[in-house]
């Protein structure tokens, strides 16, 4: 007998290949077999007659190191297919960390992975990935934090990795590599990140390359002068060649200003692949991002960590230099930002920092600054959509263009905090599978499935997953393909998806009929 039985349903089994009807029977956490089952028993029997069998989607970039451990059901993951999540996106997550620089990071990152509890273990990649095992909804991967590591070796300070400062990073960085870490990350355009050199990451990619781990990158644009080429695409690309690592680019999509230039976009990686970087990447379907909002100060005003940051922020001259520099900051200028997680003044969020200023009656500047010092620096945003919404088309149409190559994968890039999130969070994958998928019809199901399953874990080594196959884990999505549709939206972003009725993982039915059943059967991978 089984422990779930899948009956009637239409395999696409993530490998690319035609569909095809089948039934499906799981024991424990394993697929045990692929047929006809008609005369078996299953201790659950779920009826997928006219529904679509799928593995679990792997979301590549999700930003959910801190909120999984608040709250491990994690629905808007869950309800939307996704199975299994590649944390320590951006260099920015917890381990390894020493009891008194998670405290601090802790703090430091509040507005974009929240405040998980202050008593865990971070203190090497083997305790991270205990504080998710079999207790969370989802499985978990974890690449070493690049900005962890700088804190270990130098502290939350611009010094230099060199000499035994560098050693002793490469040695914590070996050692998460021996204790399941997928790679290395880094955000170049966060701290303690940004004060790296592009020698720096050479040397850590080494290791990274010696385990055959891969570097996921946030590429440079803090700090160009450090940067090979001025950081970017050149630097990521010098990084891989010197290094013999294999490269991914995160987030990596055409904006508004420039919709319908793709070849622009990936003039450079296709020219690094050219001269033999392994290069892949992901994207999310929506025109704009969010981020945190302490991430837009200036550089120098975050050397110490969060008790030296908001000391400056208090200080009247140094609050006038950085007020001074925010208004210099064209990639995230704060007339354009819409703050979506305030803890403390919860009645401002979904409101731009422009209308929070006349409510306020002061300058947009000195307004950004005060929600920072009340929030103890847990501040979120998004940016604004565009109103032209012959652009937004145009973006929505590249997103299904870039995931037609086969290097492409989906990284939600999700940040669940506060009563406005970015609809990424909730919509991402049922936004590609459904609605993109159908509107412009530039990609058949099963590709679409193959870059959302196995395409993630082909690249960061997550063994016997992404496909639907005897002896793999059995992380499954149950979707109905001309009802499965996004429905957050940047106005109304807390909404779930339609037309999931299913989703197990690892073997565990964690969806049932469109409700999270509370059972946290997630593993710590690969």
């Amino acid at each position: 007998m089984f422990d779930v039985l899948i009956h009637g349903g239409t395999i696409i089994d993530g490998s690319g290949v035609t569909r095809f009807k089948s039934d499906l029977g799981i024991i424990g956490d394993k697929i045990e077999t692929i047929g006809n089952l008609d005369n078996q028993q299953g201790k659950r029997i779920i009826n997928a007659t006219g529904l679509i069998v799928a593995p679990g989607f792997i979301d590549a970039h999700a930003h959910h190191d801190g909120v999984l451990l608040v709250d491990p059901q994690h629905a808007s993951g869950l309800r939307q297919g996704v199975t299994t999540e590649i944390l320590g996106q951006d260099g920015l997550s917890y381990a390894p960390l020493s009891k008194e620089n998670y405290k601090m990071q802790r703090q430091y990152l509040s507005g974009i992975l929240g405040l998980p509890p202050e008593n865990l273990d971070m203190s090497s990649v083997k305790a991270f990935r205990a504080n998710y095992h079999k207790k969370v909804s989802i499985n978990t991967a974890y690449p070493v934090s690049h900005g962890a590591l700088r804190m270990e070796a130098v502290g939350f300070y611009d010094r230099p990795l060199t000499g035994k400062t560098l050693d002793h990073a490469k040695s914590l960085l070996s050692e998460g590599m021996q204790q399941g870490s997928v790679g290395l990350a880094t955000g170049m355009s966060y701290h303690p990140n940004a004060w790296s050199t592009t020698e720096e990451l050479i040397e850590l990619c080494k290791v990274v390359a010696e385990a055959g781990g891969v570097y996921i990158t946030h590429l440079r644009d803090v700090n160009p002068d450090r940067g090979y080429g001025g950081g970017g695409i050149p630097e990521a690309l010098e990084i891989g060649k010197r290094s013999g690592v294999k490269v991914h680019f995160s987030h990596t999509r055409t904006s508004a200003e420039n919709a319908g230039k793709i070849d622009e976009v990936l003039e450079l990686v296709d020219q690094g692949k050219k001269d033999g970087v392994d290069c892949t990447l992901e994207l999310y379907p929506y025109p704009t991002g969010s981020t945190f909002l302490l991430s837009s100060l200036p550089s120098w005003a975050h050397e110490g960590g969060p008790d030296k940051i908001i000391e400056r922020l208090k200080d009247k001259v140094t609050r006038t230099k950085i007020i001074d520099a925010l208004s210099l900051n064209t990639k995230r200028p704060l007339d354009g930002c819409v703050l979506s997680h305030l803890p403390n003044n919860p009645q401002f969020e979904g409101m731009t920092i422009p209308e929070i200023a006349e409510i306020k009656n002061k300058p947009i500047g000195d307004v950004a600054l005060d929600m920072l010092i009340e929030e103890n620096l847990q501040v979120g945003f998004w940016l604004t959509p565009p109103t032209n919404i012959a652009a937004w088309r145009q973006v929505s149409r590249d997103c299904m263009d870039f995931l037609s190559r086969p290097d492409y994968m989906i990284g939600s890039d999700s940040i669940p905090l506060g009563s406005t999130p970015h609809p990424r969070a909730y919509g991402t994958f049922p936004r590609f599978v459904g609605r993109l998928r159908r509107q412009f019809n530039v990609m058949s199901l099963e590709q679409v499935i193959q870059r959302a399953s196995d395409n993630p874990a082909q690249r960061f080594g997550i063994s016997k997953r992404g496909r639907i196959q005897e002896g793999y884990y059995a992380d499954i999505v149950i979707f109905d393909d001309q009802r499965i549709i996004d429905t957050a939206t940047y106005d109304d972003p807390k909404q779930f998806p339609v037309g999931i009725p299913y989703v197990l993982v690892n073997g565990s039915v964690s969806v049932d009929q469109e409700r999270c059943t509370g059972i946290f059967s997630g593993y710590a991978v690969p």
